[in-house]
């Protein structure tokens, strides 16, 4: 991930990436660039998935079994790689969504002691 000059984009956290790739994959199949984009979208431009990070995820994620892919035309008529979640995808994202809720109670509790002694 590369900062804004205004260092108002977020860093993800180590195998974040992995977790938004498989959610974003679960509306459909999608190009690399169409990920990307999406992530960014989403994120309302605070998060921004650079190609040296992009594609070495797709590749891992790949060769776990939690994708698959093929070679298609895109929307702007190009050639390209379109991802798909696999069944195995879809249960990898459900462990990662349950250990993204974990992290966060975590972390709020960490945070926001007060609310905790209430």
């Amino acid at each position: 991930m590369a900062k804004a000059p205004d260092d108002t984009r977020l860093e993800l956290l180590q195998g974040t990436l992995d977790m938004l790739i498989l959610r974003t994959l679960q509306w459909g199949p999608r190009h690399g660039h169409g990920i990307g984009q999406s992530i960014r979208q989403q994120s309302d431009e605070l998060l921004r998935v650079e190609t040296g990070s992009l594609y070495p995820a797709l590749h891992r994620l790949e060769k776990r079994g939690w994708l698959k892919s093929k070679w298609a035309t895109s929307e702007a008529n190009q050639r390209a790689k379109y991802y798909e979640l696999t069944a195995t995808g879809k249960a990898q994202l459900a462990r990662e969504q349950d250990r993204w809720s974990q992290l966060v109670a975590a972390i709020g509790r960490i945070m926001n002691p007060a609310s905790r002694e209430e």
